[in-house]
């Protein structure tokens, strides 16, 4: 008890989710999946994890999207041998981000091998950064698992360097900036597609991570609990990602594009809420509009 008030434990729950991130910087919300302790090894009490969570959510991507062509873009959790295999059984490609504390003997395989594959180098300019893909090493040989269940497969790494020039906020004077990317592809890099795999694929991450940022951050109150009941709370999580995903395609639609440029995303949401509100909407004529065929087009 606190000051005379009834003490209540909140607990935090992991949620997987998977994205659809496009060119123009639009990632939308496309299907999530909750961790839960039912699904880990209840026997020695081993909680959910992100290797589980992503076998369920690939099985219901590949499920309702049997022959999309999809790239997984993934973060450092992910640079193993399963992940890879659901991915290959899914005949899906990816880009994991490889840290340098992950897959040690990758790291050694790629040591080794740069000094036979020196040609594998580009320099450019993108997106007002100078770009040093220093090296790229395909066919290295990745072994995981153990035993009878022990599996090899190639996989292919890549080393970005960045540099740009900013105003530091302090001095308001020049400053360099510089920042290092490293990727595992499931396909052979080379000068005509490690631009697309690492800039207009894996980079892209970062429309990913910026709409998280957005719901907790900017009106979605993403980690505020307003309810200790699950569903509730699930209810109201799944009610948000959809709200996101309905403003994400409002802001980006063509057909809508000078009025958000007008009102501004906050006060397009505001004149959409209000015309919601004020007008009734007839069942007969959203249907006959539904089952009308029709095409939504993006900015």
């Amino acid at each position: 008890m606190k000051n005379g008030e009834k003490q209540v434990e909140q607990y935090y729950v992991y949620v997987l989710e998977a994205n659809l991130a496009l060119r123009n910087g639009m990632s939308i919300p496309l299907i999530t999946e909750f961790f839960d302790f039912t699904e880990g090894d209840t026997s020695r009490d081993k909680q959910d994890c992100e290797t589980r969570a992503f076998r369920r959510l690939a099985k219901r991507l590949k499920q309702e999207f049997p022959r999309l062509p999809v790239m997984v873009l993934l973060d450092g959790l992910y640079p193993n041998g399963p992940i890879m295999k659901i991915s290959d059984q899914n005949r899906w490609q990816f880009m994991i981000v490889l840290q340098d504390a992950s897959l040690p003997s990758v790291w050694d395989e790629f040591r080794g091998l740069s000094r036979l594959q020196q040609e594998n180098r580009r320099v450019q300019v993108w997106g007002g950064r100078r770009q040093q893909f220093q090296l790229w090493v395909n066919q290295i040989d990745y072994e995981y698992g153990s035993g009878r269940f022990k599996r090899r497969r190639n996989v292919h790494v890549v080393v970005c360097e960045e540099s740009w020039e900013v105003i530091d906020d302090e001095t308001v004077q020049k400053a360099m900036r510089t920042s290092r990317h490293a990727w595992l592809s499931s396909k052979p890099l080379h000068q005509d597609n490690v631009h697309e795999r690492c800039n207009l694929g894996a980079l892209h991450r970062w429309a990913i991570e910026f709409g998280f940022l957005v719901e907790k951050r900017h009106g979605y109150n993403y980690e505020h609990c307003y309810s200790i009941n699950w569903k509730a709370m699930k209810g109201y999580y799944y009610l948000m990602r959809l709200a996101h995903t309905l403003n994400l395609i409002a802001h980006y639609s063509t057909a809508l594009i000078k009025s958000v440029r007008f009102l501004g995303v906050r006060g397009f949401i505001e004149f959409l809420r209000e015309s919601l509100a004020l007008c009734r909407l007839d069942a007969i004529s959203v249907r006959q509009h539904l089952e009308a065929p029709f095409q939504v087009r993006f900015d």
